[in-house]
């Protein structure tokens, strides 16, 4: 019997999650046999999700883009026949050619991407390279999570935050508008851990979750309130003197406005604001205040709607009322990211935007991609070339989306895995490698460690990575800038190349031995336990003159959703149900959608609510309904079930359209509408009415 070669590669999760999971790939005779979590890693701990554990199905799935595939029918039918790589790039770099020197001119060719992978090389290096050469738009990559981040960085001055592996050393876990056990599944096991020693885990979301059944207290706030009920904690704790006067004196700046802001908000107003009783309100303000080191996890679901980047910005401020900084596992974490410090700019090269170019929000494509010019001035949009993305699916206003792809007129090219919603319409769809067969280096929204990630097979077919597809495009389209052809291995020294001291333990050599390393910083880590604050004054900043001179109130406020009833009465009488579509636990986002065992798991498109909500509708368990309001529609299955606030429905997505019973998901009824900061979606500030399909 011939003994085959194995091997076991270090990777890393490239999916758009707070964990970005350390993997260990075992390879038999250049075929990957198994995934599972690294046991070394501090945060991974040995598993990954439910999602990730299906990675080799995803990678080895029939269904796999594994040539160039070229359009033959109308945009929509998704007809396609095979092609070859000389045949795409000479088409592809024909028709970009002939719109770049027309008089539209480059700005004609809107790029289109998101977080498809995380990893600084295959989802922002040589396309932002190539874009910036060739003079296409810019794209502001709103669609989830800048209106928190804005939050963040007007009140502690950027997206740092609470250390999630000091949490096991906390006194009171808040998991604020976050379903751990789906979106942030590693952090559970510290929760735990600390919850083994008698610290309490209160869930505050509109929904139970599966995170919210396994804590010790579900608080079933109204979606879009979070706020408020920030503001009358501190109303509550400014009113009992149970603040800390000191970090208060030192460390923040606009004690007076907020606590002129806090006493407009006592309990009696914030119940009827929040649908809470007034007196857990006031007993969650005295037991966050007795505690020494609360840690708060927001989540990104809470900053989308009409007031989402100060309903962030306003929680922030907790810790720094109550003092709870001061220790490892105090304070609040919405992201880690700003900690890495990788190079950027050299990977990018953004001084290469030549003067004057645009910016289109992706949030807003429907709108870019139907205006003459594209909202925004300039000319109208006349290419996409869309990546790590399906806009067709998860971008806001479904059907304006769709109208602006289906236009004959919009030369649209795809890379991707699968042939997805957006590939429907698109004329060239060019086959991307998934992470299993491509380098990266990686970092994280959710803890302190790097990661690389080492090819573990060639790539099948002829799946490219993104890198190589933009290098290959750029030298067919004769753009000759030596940036242009640097290889992977040169970007990412190029990311290293750091001078930051953070990253001095971020090395290539530690990356290439470990699959992994630490940020250099303190372990435990408390970031703002004597102030150094990355605002402009150094302090929390209660008041920000930045939002003054932005015409933004500069103290934390509650800003109701565009679509909160009581602001919006006469629409709320048509459309009495709030709808939230956070992601189904089997998916993320659109992605994992087509993987049989997880999308049997997930079942079918779904909408839950109320008992009574259905009952006075007429909606008996398992009936098929229409979702709906004035922007769409579209079909659920529905599920009656007490754990959901009355008056508010949840649809997890993202289906993809063409497995969904109308061929339309939840994005038919969200609009375009932006935050209050961030200028980000508001898909939670969504009012349906739900009747009998």
């Amino acid at each position: 019997m011939t003994d085959h070669a194995t091997t076991v590669v270090r990777g890393a999760c490239p999916h758009d999650c707070p964990d970005t999971c350390a993997t260990l790939v075992t390879v038999q005779d250049g075929r990957a046999t198994r995934i599972q979590g690294d046991p070394e890693h501090p945060f991974t701990q040995g598993f990954l999700c439910t999602k990730v554990n299906r990675y080799l199905e995803r990678t080895y799935h029939p269904e796999r883009v594994l040539t160039p595939l070229k359009r033959v029918g109308p945009k929509g039918e998704g007809a396609f026949v095979e092609a070859t790589w000389d045949e795409a790039l000479t088409d592809i770099a024909t028709k970009l050619n002939a719109i770049r020197h027309s008089s539209d001119g480059p700005q004609a060719i809107l790029p289109y991407s998101y977080a498809g992978t995380m990893g600084m090389l295959q989802g922002e290096s040589m396309d932002r390279r190539f874009f910036h050469v060739l003079g296409a738009s810019l794209l502001d990559r709103t669609i989830c999570a800048t209106a928190g981040m804005m939050g963040m960085r007007m009140t502690v001055g950027a997206s740092v935050g609470a250390d999630a592996e000091a949490i096991v050393d906390s006194d009171l876990i808040l998991l604020w508008g976050t379903n751990t056990l789906t979106s942030n599944p590693h952090l559970w096991p510290k929760i735990l851990e600390a919850r083994a020693k008698g610290t309490p885990v209160l869930c505050i979301d509109p929904i139970r979750t599966r995170t919210a059944e396994q804590c010790d207290e579900w608080i079933a706030i109204r979606p879009g309130t979070d706020a408020a009920l920030a503001l009358g904690m501190m109303h509550v704790i400014f009113a009992d003197g149970a603040e800390d006067r000191e970090y208060l004196e030192h460390y923040t700046l606009g004690e007076a406005e907020l606590r002129a802001r806090a006493a407009e908000f006592p309990p009696s107003r914030v119940a009827e604001i929040t649908g809470l009783e007034a007196e857990r309100i006031r007993a969650l303000a005295r037991q966050y205040a007795r505690a020494k080191n609360a840690f708060i996890r927001l989540n990104y679901g809470l900053q989308r709607h009409a007031g989402g980047a100060m309903a962030v910005r306003t929680i922030a401020c907790l810790p720094a009322v109550t003092g709870h900084w001061r220790h490892p596992g105090g304070g609040v974490q919405l992201s880690s990211s700003a900690n890495f410090a990788f190079n950027k700019t050299a990977v990018q090269r953004p001084d290469l935007v030549p003067p004057g170019t645009r910016t289109i929000n992706m949030s807003l494509l429907g709108e870019a991609l139907n205006a003459a010019d594209a909202g925004v001035g300039g000319p109208p949009v006349r290419a996409m070339i869309v990546y790590n993305s399906n806009p067709a699916a998860v971008a806001p206003d479904f059907l304006n989306v769709i109208k602006g792809l289906q236009r004959e007129d919009l030369f649209t090219v795809v890379l991707e895995h699968f042939r997805t919603d957006t590939c429907d319409y698109a004329d060239w769809v060019l086959p991307a490698t998934t992470q299993l067969e491509h380098m990266d280096v990686h970092w994280s929204y959710g803890h302190l460690y790097a990661s690389l990630n080492t090819p573990a097979i060639a790539p099948l077919g002829q799946a490219l990575p993104n890198t190589e597809i933009f290098r290959r495009i750029a030298a067919r389209m004769g753009l000759d800038h030596p940036c242009l052809r640097d290889d992977d291995e040169a970007l990412l020294r190029q990311s290293l190349d750091s001078s930051d001291p953070r990253m001095a333990t971020v090395t290539l050599e530690s990356l290439r031995t470990h699959g992994w390393a630490r940020l250099n910083l303190p372990t435990p880590y408390a970031p703002f336990a004597r102030g150094g604050f990355l605002t402009p004054s150094g302090k929390c900043e209660f008041f920000s003159a930045r939002m003054q001179a932005m015409g933004l109130e500069p103290v934390p406020d509650f800003t109701p959703p565009a679509e909160f009833p009581e602001q919006v009465p006469d629409l709320a009488a048509k459309y009495p149900i709030t709808l939230i579509s956070s992601p189904a636990h089997q998916f993320l986002n659109s992605t994992f959608v087509n993987v049989g065992p997880l999308q049997r798991a997930a079942r079918e498109p779904e909408v839950a609510l109320h008992p009574r909500d259905a009952e006075r509708r007429g909606i008996p368990e398992g009936a098929l309904v229409v979702v709906e309001n004035d922007r769409g529609h579209f079909e659920a299955r529905a599920r009656v079930r007490e754990g959901i606030r009355e008056g508010v429905a949840w649809a997890p997505g993202i289906w993809w359209a063409k497995l969904s019973p109308d061929r339309r998901n939840v994005n038919a009824t969200t609009s375009q509408r932006l935050t209050d900061m961030g200028a980000g979606p508001v898909f939670y500030d969504n009012l349906v009415q739900i009747r009998l399909q």
